[in-house]
């Protein structure tokens, strides 16, 4: 195995598209995939935004010879389709795609691995169906909350005053006073040239303030058109109902969860979601092991997160 690296690249034994449950007139498919052992303990990745979707190098963070790795796209995301749909698009049905997705492929416990977003949307089915998780790893915490959201929309000014004065410019001074109505506006505009200019400021803006040192093929990633609008336009509609989560948050279901052994990795200058959440989540969760990474920012693919989520990851390896 690498030392505190990603694992090689690796192809998927098995892919598939789902069909997913039509309660609203919508035929949402699910993309899903498996890679390394067939017959390895089970982890599922949950990837960020909502809406980012998954790709190649998330496979890399876990051993081929021993994991059964799951990685699906979530609605509206990534090569799930349709692309960038908003009904019957809320954080209860993920969580019901996560179950859907669980019994198809005949899985009776899984680890989950999940950052940012994907924090969230692992904490939510892990509350949900507690008996059916046998740990966690998340990073770069985001529990949702109205503060969160704020900063994210507002805060980040305080620290990347360019990318954020780029991001607001993008909407009329007369509507910046309520930057997610202004971009929602625009997101779900039919007009393609104006959604996928909205999209590319939005993604533009979290790819900027992502990684603690300048990052031209993370901001080249989140920039990309399909990328940028199933991210865009998927998360500004989940940050306009809340996240869609229970009254009181997942600090308030934390209960469910006690018993679930879980491994938070956080950048100690993650400007995307910032450190104080994980301290947050950590404080209300006594079987949690909380790692601060000194020289890193958001995201999963700094040198030091990729370093101590391997770690983490392999911690839950030696438990069986």
């Amino acid at each position: 195995m690498p030392r505190g690296d990603l694992f090689p690249d690796i192809a998927p034994y098995e892919t598939g598209l789902l069909p997913l449950a039509n309660q609203g007139g919508v035929n949402h498919v699910m993309y899903w995939e498996q890679v390394g052992n067939p017959r390895g303990q089970p982890v599922l990745f949950l990837h960020g935004g909502p809406g980012a979707g998954a790709g190649a190098v998330h496979r890399r963070f876990f051993d081929p010879h021993h994991w059964r790795v799951v990685i699906f796209d979530q609605r509206g995301a990534g090569r799930s389709r349709p692309l960038g749909e908003l009904r019957d698009n809320t954080t209860p049905h993920l969580v019901q795609d996560i179950e859907t997705l669980r019994r198809f492929l005949g899985i009776e416990r899984w680890l989950l691995f999940g950052g940012s977003w994907g924090s969230t949307l692992a904490l939510a089915y892990a509350q949900a169906h507690p008996d059916r998780v046998a740990g966690c790893v998340l990073r770069g915490v985001f529990l949702g909350r109205p503060e969160e959201v704020e900063w994210f929309l507002y805060g980040l000014r305080r620290v990347f005053p360019d990318a954020w004065a780029s991001f607001a410019e993008h909407v009329p001074p007369a509507e910046r006073h309520d930057l997610l109505a202004a971009y929602l506006k625009r997101l779900t505009h039919p007009e393609p040239a104006i959604h996928l200019a909205a999209a590319r400021a939005w993604s533009n803006y979290e790819g900027l303030c992502s990684t603690l040192l300048p990052s031209p093929e993370t901001v080249a990633s989140f920039a990309q058109d399909r990328s940028a609008l199933g991210l865009a336009r998927i998360e500004a509609h989940y940050f306009a109902h809340d996240l869609f989560l229970p009254e009181g948050g997942l600090l308030a279901g934390m209960s469910r969860i006690a018993n679930i052994p879980a491994e938070i990795v956080q950048g100690r200058y993650d400007m995307v979601c910032p450190a104080v959440t994980a301290f947050d989540l950590a404080e209300a969760w006594s079987r949690a092991r909380l790692t601060i990474v000194p020289d890193a920012g958001h995201s999963a693919l700094e040198p030091g997160v990729r370093t101590a989520l391997v770690s983490a990851v392999e911690r839950f390896r030696r438990r069986g």
